[in-house]
């Protein structure tokens, strides 16, 4: 039976309360619900309310009826029926349409908020496997510096260096003692050792095997009276003070007579060659030294005079590399050009340099060519003052290396290591790394790396800070940063610095050691930086701190100015 039929249709009584009490009769007339534009979930949560309460109203109505006494069921049934299609109508109606507008609205910028949460992850994901791979490399790196760390110290060395932490003496040794020399300072033996340790190789014919040896020790102050000081750091009561550590010089004695001395010359200079003929002359006659030069100062000596047949050379680079296990000292005639260079000869220990002073400034030769006699004799006889300056140990790592074990050969620089833009119109842009650490990203002309015996030298003049040669550190200084806030700095001297070409730089740039030696350095390559264990040891004309002072004073005329007038106002 329709809807429509319901008006016309004359029902009993009985009938009408039978059918206002059953439920299920009642259900079966009642209309299909009328579609609603609604979203599925908000829609399941609206049906069931709106039924429940139609139908609550419906049964109500009817036994309202049947309380008071009526038996006439039509017009009640009718007015159920229109008030559930009213209620109907009022949930299609605006609110739930426009609830549906905000929740499409809502959609929308979830899906934008999931794109941006997911470009967010995967750049995480890009710099975490980017940083895996960093450590991965300084892993390789760290492997690869252990390798070629000298092995073969003796138990001599090692009981040696580990009791110089805690005691350093100035003792003379007894001239009979044999072997080890004890506590009595750091060791010729372990200072100048073989860089390849294993059987001796084959010596030279023209270089006698014979080698002085030496100590070194403390002075206080520069005195050299062997009082002894406690070093480094005194643990008392639970404080912890420091023992006037930065008063030490280094002194050198000598234990036995040095028989060997190299000259290294300044080229194309007369008054150098004539300077050197006379120092080898007098060395061989009233010291009976013997004199090792280069093969192109044996060369133009022999041209002069046969007089010089005494004087020993070498013929070829394995000759060379064993310098170090014949030769007592160095003398340097030039500039501090010609120190760099003698200290590039040596690719593991170098022997005590005497660097005297026949070039323009000077900051590393203190001696005076015109007094030699005497100076020759103060280094000769001992002790004397030296000073150990760092040398930096440079790798050069290709992009196409298979790991980080595939190296080029170490490079050794006394002053520093730069890296430029070469002929390149790009900024040079370099990603920096000290030990595990990023450092910063380089945008400008260049870096320098360098020792604190080169901050006087590139670094100065990319402005970078001068520092006594003897402090333990490294120089981080940019060349014209294209940046307000990049100042130099300088770092320990224990870490490593990695700097690489990123794959996305502009163009490539170029390593320079000391000046010299220039590799090219294309995206992706890197170049890794440490101090070597082999410092080169220069001797001084007085102290450490005197002679650097000096240097800056008379080199770079370091803060002179003209005195203020003391005749004006005062307070």
């Amino acid at each position: 039976m329709s809807l429509d039929e319901l008006p016309h249709k004359k029902l009993a009584s009985s009938e009408g309360i039978q059918f206002a009490r059953s439920d299920s009769r009642f259900r079966s007339l009642s209309p299909a619900p009328i579609p609603i534009p609604t979203a599925p979930s908000f829609r399941s949560l609206v049906d069931p309310v709106s039924d429940e309460r139609v139908n609550h109203d419906t049964v109500t109505s009817h036994e309202s009826e049947i309380g008071s006494g009526s038996i006439s069921t039509v017009s009640s049934t009718v007015s159920s029926v229109e008030s559930e299609k009213a209620a109907y109508e009022f949930l299609a109606q605006t609110p739930i349409k426009s609830t549906d507008a905000h929740l499409v609205e809502f959609s929308e910028a979830m899906r934008t908020v999931a794109k941006a949460l997911r470009r967010v992850a995967e750049g995480k994901a890009a710099a975490q496997a980017e940083a895996e791979e960093w450590r991965r490399k300084y892993e390789l790196e760290m492997a690869h510096k252990q390798q070629r760390k000298i092995k073969g110290y003796g138990s001599c060395a090692n009981n040696e260096l580990e009791k110089l932490a805690s005691q350093l003496t100035l003792e003379t040794p007894s001239s009979d003692q044999a072997g080890c020399c004890g506590n009595h300072g750091i060791c010729s033996h372990e200072v100048l050792q073989d860089e390849s340790p294993g059987p001796n190789p084959r010596s030279s014919h023209k270089l006698v095997s014979r080698k002085a040896s030496f100590r070194l020790s403390w002075g206080c102050n520069g005195d050299k009276n062997g009082q002894h000081k406690h070093d480094f750091v005194s643990f008392e009561k639970g404080d912890i003070t420091t023992a006037e550590r930065s008063n030490k010089q280094i002194l050198l004695k000598w234990e036995s007579s040095p028989q060997t001395v190299l000259f290294i010359t300044k080229p194309n200079s007369n008054s150098v060659h004539v300077l050197c003929a006379e120092m080898v002359r007098w060395l061989k006659e009233h010291k009976k030294i013997n004199v090792v030069v280069e093969p192109r100062v044996s060369k133009e000596l022999l041209t002069e005079d046969s007089y010089y047949n005494f004087i020993q050379t070498w013929d070829d680079d394995e000759e060379k590399k064993m310098l170090h296990t014949k030769v007592d000292l160095i003398v340097t005639l030039g500039g501090d050009g010609t120190v760099l260079w003698a200290a590039s000869l040596f690719k593991g220990p170098v022997p005590p340099v005497v660097a005297f002073s026949l070039g323009s400034l000077g900051f590393m030769t203190p001696f005076p060519s015109e007094q030699y006699r005497d100076c020759l004799d103060n280094v000769l006889n001992g002790p004397f003052s030296i000073t150990l300056r760092n040398r930096l140990q440079c790798h050069v790592i290709r992009d196409a290396a298979k790991d980080e074990l595939e190296t080029e050969e170490p490079i050794l620089v006394l002053n520093e290591v730069t890296i430029d833009r070469g002929i390149s119109s790009y900024l040079t842009y370099l990603e920096c790394y000290c030990d595990s650490s990023f450092v910063t990203c380089v945008q400008g002309d260049g870096l320098i790396i360098s020792t604190t015996s080169g901050s006087t030298a590139y670094s100065l003049a990319a402005g970078g800070s001068m520092v006594h040669p003897q402090v333990p550190g490294i120089l981080f200084t940019p060349i014209c940063p294209h940046s307000l806030s990049f100042r130099p700095l300088i770092l320990p001297e224990y870490v490593t610095l990695r700097v690489q070409v990123p794959h996305n730089s502009r163009g490539q740039a170029w390593a320079s050691f000391d000046g010299k030696d220039r590799k090219l350095l294309s995206p992706g390559d890197a170049l890794i930086c440490s101090i070597s264990p082999w410092p080169v040891p220069t001797a001084c004309l007085v102290d450490s701190t005197t002679d650097f002072l000096r240097s800056i004073h008379e080199g770079l005329h370091w803060n002179l100015r003209k005195s203020q007038s003391f005749d004006g106002p005062r307070d």
